[in-house]
């Protein structure tokens, strides 16, 4: 290089080994190699849409706690904030911080706390915006669904009244602070599923929201999905034409995961078992027989479960088809007609994973979803890299299918 010569401008951002990240590294710098997948599969030139995403609603919690409705509930969880510090960022919450082992020991501590500098604020929606902004570019997303963290644990809470209030709270906030700032950014709102009544009330209140583009039942393991007392819901969401999401999540206290001595162990079931509980009810008391319009979305149970409820479904109900008398076909057959999103897609076999993909019919109804930033997250290259996909079941994975399912224009 001669005197003359420009200097040369640094790359804007570093790749980093994986050891150098921590809870302050800067999601562009964790994301750089996922420019590399957009290079390499030309994605920039697909539509993308990420169906299943989250930002750290805790770290807004003061705020989100103003839109509570009762002010009986507003001082009580002021009087928390005020009296306990460390009630600052929980007050009413059911969320365990002594034992969040999702947020260590893992692939990426960032979702433990999303504590990289953003100009000019620490909390809030502006600087939400800007995490999700800067997660969008480096991935190459045109349009991100973007779910709470903690907040979808709600569906376990102690007390039913909390957890209905605290989701109302946190749906007002999220879309009066954070969807008005960036259209690229939609969402699924939570229902407060332990009160039917209530979950009627959020749908009519938000779905004309131009970032509403559905509702979600989160992490609610005790509520039977089949029971009348939901049919005005699932009616409501048919005829809005607006799906309805099953977000699983982990709980190391039930029945089943109680006996597990490891995250590990109960990360891998718990996820699942929640979903597949939900479908067993679903199916076969006939809920798709009843409101054939409505759009199902099975979100963060992964995919190997699938076929196997489609074989143990069937089997079952050709031996008895008394117990599903609306049932018009087997179960397997409206399994197929349903969605799926693709976190954490369990790709240890190329066989196996290839023959998941074809029972469930994944060009048709599979959905790309990133999970960022939790410790598992998938980059869209890795549906771009799948060996037995064409390009256009690749196109429909990442961003068609969901531009359908989603009325995204």
């Amino acid at each position: 290089m001669t005197a003359t010569d420009p200097a040369p401008t640094p790359p804007a951002v570093r790749r980093l080994p994986t050891q150098e990240i921590t809870t302050r590294t800067d999601s562009r710098e964790i994301l750089a190699n996922a420019r590399r997948d957009t290079e390499r599969y030309g994605l920039d030139d697909y539509f993308i849409v990420d169906v299943d995403s989250h930002h750290v609603e805790l770290d807004s919690w003061p705020e989100i706690l103003t839109y509570l409705d009762s002010p009986v509930m507003r001082d009580t969880a002021e009087q928390m904030m005020r009296n306990w510090p460390n009630a600052a960022r929980l007050a009413l919450h059911n969320h365990s911080p002594g034992l969040t082992m999702q947020d260590v020991s893992g692939r990426i501590p960032h979702q433990a706390s999303l504590a990289e500098d953003t100009p000019d604020t620490t909390s809030g929606a502006h600087r939400d915006v800007t995490l999700v902004q800067r997660a969008m570019n480096a991935m190459s997303i045109d349009v991100q669904v973007v779910f709470p963290q903690p907040m979808l644990e709600t569906g376990l809470h102690p007390q039913p009244e909390v957890a209905t209030a605290l989701l109302q709270a946190y749906n007002r906030w999220f879309a009066a602070e954070v969807l008005p700032r960036e259209p690229r950014i939609k969402t699924m709102l939570g229902l407060p599923f332990e009160n039917p009544d209530a979950c009627l009330e959020t749908i009519r209140e938000f779905a004309d929201h131009p970032g509403v583009i559905g509702f979600l039942v989160t992490s609610q393991r005790h509520a039977g999905v089949h029971r009348n007392a939901y049919m005005p819901v699932y009616r409501e969401l048919e005829d809005r034409g607006l799906p309805i999401g099953f977000h699983a999540g982990p709980n190391q206290s039930d029945t089943m995961t109680s006996t597990m001595n490891k995250f590990l162990s109960a990360h891998a079931m718990s996820f699942v078992t929640c979903n597949m509980t939900h479908m067993t009810n679903w199916v076969i008391n006939g809920i798709p027989e009843r409101f054939p319009g409505l759009k199902t979305i099975w979100i963060e149970s992964g995919l190997a479960w699938v076929p196997f409820m489609m074989q143990r479904l069937d089997h079952e109900y050709y031996m008895r088809q008394s117990d599903a008398p609306l049932l018009t076909k087997p179960p397997s057959h409206y399994m197929r007609e349903m969605y799926y999103t693709s976190q954490p897609m369990e790709w240890t076999d190329d066989a196996l994973l290839e023959s998941t993909l074809r029972a469930i019919d994944a060009p048709n109804t599979l959905m790309y979803s990133s999970d960022w930033p939790h410790w598992d997250f998938d980059v869209p290259g890795r549906i771009a890299s799948l060996p037995f996909l064409d390009s256009h079941a690749k196109r429909n994975i990442l961003g068609e299918t969901a531009r359908k399912v989603f009325n995204l224009g």
